[in-house]
């Protein structure tokens, strides 16, 4: 079981970001498209910086017994990963909610209609 923590509190914090999300409407609960759009974006970005930098041997995975040692290729463990959806989730969620907080939120066409 020791195996899997750093993955289980990966998915832990991720599976929070989405309740804070649906609950306050922030990122994919206020403009789904754009969001997943944005999301996917940000994601093959790191993505694409991960590979690169263990393409040119600037990164090794580490030996933890915490990680769960599913690699997706070499030297790219799973937990990375689900590690770039949360960074990139947590801040279209952060954004949302400064938004919210400023009060700069634009309304969806659907949501002006019932005002």
């Amino acid at each position: 079981m020791t195996a899997m923590v750093y993955l289980l509190c990966l998915l832990t914090v991720l599976g929070c970001m989405v309740l804070l999300d649906r609950r306050f409407r922030l990122a994919l609960w206020q403009a789904p498209r754009r969001a997943a759009t944005v999301l996917l974006a940000g994601v093959a970005l790191f993505l694409a910086w991960d590979l690169a930098a263990i393409a040119a041997g600037h990164y090794r995975m580490g030996d933890s017994a915490l990680m769960s040692g599913i690699e997706l290729g070499p030297e790219l463990p799973l937990e990375e990963l689900v590690f770039l959806v949360f960074l990139c989730y947590v801040t279209l969620v952060v954004r949302g909610l400064v938004d919210l907080l400023l009060g700069r939120r634009r309304q969806s066409p659907a949501r002006r209609e019932e005002s």
